[in-house]
C-alpha cells in the first residue's frame, strides 16, 4: 500500500556519488516514488531532513564527517521519520546495523561490497519494496523504558514455579521480521536464566547479520543467545537465532533429545529463514511442549506454520498487538487464520510467556 496513493518522497544519504546515482535511478523509475534530495554525509542529512521533509530516508552507515548511526540518532530525536539503512556485509557493518535498528531505523538492506557486485534487479526489488513499506510503518519510540517497567512487574511466583516444573525440554518458537530486533530486545532479556525452555528465533535477515543480532541479544540477556549451528543439541536456557540464508528445523533422536537441523531448501514466501518452516517442523514432532509467538513484521510468514502447529499440537499461540507493532503484518495474518490464543502488547509478552510455561 502506497502512502495516501501519492508519491513517496525519498532522501538519499550516501557518500558515494555513484551509489547516489544508482539509488536515485532505481527509486525514480518507480511511479510511486520520487527522490527529492541527496546528502553526502550525516550532517548534510540532518539539514536536508529539516528542509525537505521527506517521507523516507535511505541512509548509508559509513560516511565521513558524520556517519549514518550518529545522524540517525539525531534525526530520530529531533524529527523522527522512517529510515532504511544501507549496510555493508561485514562484522562491523552487522554490529552497526543492529545499533541502527535499536535507534529506530525501520529496516535495512545489505549494500554491495563493490560496484562490480551490484545486482541491479535484486537491489531494485529490495529497495523499492522496503521504501514503500517504510513509508507506512508506525514509528515506535525506544523500548528501554518498557524493558525496565516489565522487569519490575514480572511475577516472581511464576518464575519460581517454572523452575520447579519437570526438567523435560519445552520450546518457545518466535517468528518476526520488520521491527523484530527491537521487539526481541523487549522479550529475551526478561526471560529468567532458570527457564525450563529453549527459544528458537526466526528473524528475517541476510546471512552475516543474524550473528550480530544474536551477539547483541546475548550481551543483554540472562540466558545464552547464539546463532544456531547445524546438528547442535537444543538446551534449555538457550536461545537459538536462525542464521541468514538457512531454514531452522528441529529433529528428535532415539533418546528423545532435540537437535537443530539447518537446511537450504527453497525460500518460503521469499524468506530463508522462514517462520513457517520452523513452526511446521516443530508441529511434525506432535509434542505438547511448545509456545508459538509471532511478532511485528511485513507479510504473512508464520501464519500457516502456526496453523499447523495449532492443529497438530494445540499449542498456545501468542501474537503481538497492532499498537506495539512496527508493521502489523505477520501477527495480523496469524490472527486472521484463527490460531492465536492471546494478542498481547509487546511489553507484556515476556510475562505471558513465563505464565504459559508454568502450565505447559
Amino acid at each position: 500500500m502506497v502512502k495516501n496513493n501519492k508519491e513517496i518522497k525519498v532522501l538519499i544519504v550516501d557518500d558515494s556519488a555513484f551509489m547516489r546515482k544508482i539509488l536515485s535511478d532505481i527509486i525514480n523509475a518507480d511511479k510511486h516514488l520520487t527522490v527529492i534530495g541527496t546528502a553526502r554525509n550525516g550532517l548534510e542529512a540532518i539539514d536536508k531532513v529539516k528542509e525537505l521533509k521527506p517521507d523516507v530516508v535511505t541512509m548509508d552507515v559509513e560516511m565521513p564527517i558524520m556517519n549514518g548511526i550518529e545522524a540517525l540518532e539525531i534525526i530520530m530525536k529531533n524529527s523522527p521519520l522512517p529510515v532504511v539503512m544501507l549496510s555493508s556485509l561485514t562484522t562491523e557493518g552487522g554490529e552497526a546495523t543492529i545499533t541502527a535498528l535499536e535507534l529506530g531505523a525501520v529496516d535495512f538492506i545489505s549494500k554491495p561490497s563493490s560496484v562490480f557486485k551490484i545486482n541491479a534487479e535484486v537491489m531494485k526489488q529490495e529497495l523499492t519494496t522496503m521504501v514503500k513499506a517504510a513509508a507506512n510503518v508506525k514509528l515506535i519510540k525506544k523500548l528501554q523504558s518498557d524493558v525496565k517497567f516489565e522487569e519490575k512487574s514480572l511475577d516472581i511466583n511464576f518464575i519460581e514455579a517454572t523452575s520447579k516444573q519437570s526438567s523435560s525440554l519445552k520450546i518457545i518458537a518466535i517468528g518476526t521480521s520488520t521491527g523484530g530486533p527491537r521487539a526481541l530486545q523487549s522479550i529475551i532479556p526478561l526471560i529468567p536464566e532458570n527457564v525450563s525452555a529453549a527459544i528458537l528465533i526466526v528473524q528475517h535477515m541476510p546471512a552475516g547479520f543474524t550473528k550480530s543480532l544474536a551477539d547483541r541479544l546475548n550481551s543483554m540477556s540472562k540466558i545464552q543467545v547464539k546463532e544456531a549451528v547445524d546438528n547442535e543439541k537444543i538446551l534449555k536456557g538457550t536461545a537459538y537465532v536462525a542464521p541468514g540464508n538457512y531454514h531452522l528445523t528441529v529433529k528428535i533422536d532415539h533418546n528423545g533429545e532435540y537437535f537443530i537441523k539447518l537446511t537450504q531448501e527453497n525460500p518460503v514466501l521469499g524468506h530463508r529463514p522462514s517462520a513457517d518452516v520452523m513452526f511446521s517442523s516443530i508441529a511434525q514432532l506432535r509434542k505438547r511442549n511448545v509456545i508459538g509467538v509471532i511478532l511485528t513484521g511485513m507479510g504473512s510468514d508464520g501464519a500457516m506454520g502456526l496453523k499447523e502447529l495449532k492443529e497438530k499440537t494445540n499449542s498456545p499461540i501468542i501474537a503481538q498487538d497492532e499498537y506495539s507493532c512496527v508493521v502489523y503484518g505477520m501477527p495480523k495474518s496469524a490472527v486472521k487464520h484463527g490460531v492465536v490464543d492471546e494478542i498481547v502488547p509487546l511489553n507484556r509478552i515476556a510475562n505471558v510467556i513465563i505464565k504459559r510455561l508454568e502450565v505447559l
